[in-house]
């Protein structure tokens, strides 16, 4: 079962710091949001395999909108 990578605040998808493929820990930081002039890191929640990248550099987004699974 994938494990979902959410936005914790509604912003715009500032980078994303891993690639389709990438082993993540849990903790480690896979995207950074931009709210209010605010950088804002998004840590992924588990450990596992970045296996679908679902936003895109610039693009606005939702607080709970998914940003990236991981396959455990």
């Amino acid at each position: 079962m994938a494990i979902s990578v959410n936005a914790h605040i509604t912003g715009t998808v500032w980078k994303i710091t891993v690639q389709l493929g990438d082993s993540v820990s849990e903790g480690q930081t896979v995207a950074i949001l931009e709210s209010m002039k605010m950088e804002m890191p998004v840590e992924s929640p588990g450990a596992g395999k970045v296996s679908a990248i679902l936003a895109k550099e610039g693009q606005p987004i939702e607080e709970g909108a998914p940003i990236l699974e991981l396959t455990p």
